[in-house]
């Protein structure tokens, strides 16, 4: 009995956990991590506010595990699809695609998750700033493996640098998300995705 009881109880953490977190992202992408809060989350939920807390534990934890969430909703949006395609040049293009069809898609509200939690935190040392930079790490450095891999295949030009076309990539994607919100205006999406397009075609062998 004891046992049933206890796996009940880890059952209803993981659920109130992941009901936490799915809303966490939400509000975040839109008013940034610092919005918060175990209180305003059991509320936003019909939860109660022990119950949260006790999923978490501070809100500083509550953050880092909705920047974790963030990072596997974007996996699942962006890169698992890219990975039907062969390494180097055709899973790079693809992954892109897959950047601009998940930013246009709206799976975050607030546009790309990371770009708007970023802001608040670039000059604020501390373990979710650690965390924001380990996925941008990451994001860039996946597109640098694509292109090294694509420039040893003789798919793109011998003289490649792999990291100025990632920083460039990287650059047209954050600036249409930026555009697209500040401006109302979609069509930067579009212009974004011929822009990468064009980046890729100038240095393809």
């Amino acid at each position: 009995m004891t046992g049933a009881v206890t796996d009940g109880r880890v059952q209803r953490g993981n659920e109130t956990r992941r009901a936490v977190l799915g809303r966490a992202v939400q509000v975040a992408s839109i008013e940034g991590l610092g919005s918060l809060s175990i209180g305003r989350l059991a509320t936003d939920l019909g939860l109660s506010k022990s119950g949260v807390f006790a999923a978490f534990g501070s809100k500083e934890e509550l953050q880092l595990a909705t920047v974790r969430a963030a990072r596997r909703i974007f996996y699942d949006a962006v890169i698992v699809p890219a990975e039907q395609a062969a390494p180097g040049l055709p899973r790079l293009r693809l992954l892109c695609e897959s950047w601009i069809a998940y930013i246009q898609a709206k799976v975050f509200p607030g546009g790309c998750f990371f770009q708007s939690v970023s802001v608040e935190f670039n000059t604020r040392p501390g373990p979710i700033r650690d965390a924001l930079a380990v996925a941008a790490r990451d994001w860039e450095g996946l597109l640098v493996d694509l292109i090294r891999i694509a420039r040893a295949k003789g798919e793109l030009a011998a003289d490649v640098d792999p990291e100025q076309l990632a920083f460039v990539l990287v650059g047209l994607m954050e600036t249409s998300n930026a555009h697209a919100l500040l401006l109302d205006d979609p069509t930067r999406y579009g212009r974004a995705a011929t822009a990468i397009a064009h980046a890729i075609d100038s240095v393809s062998a």
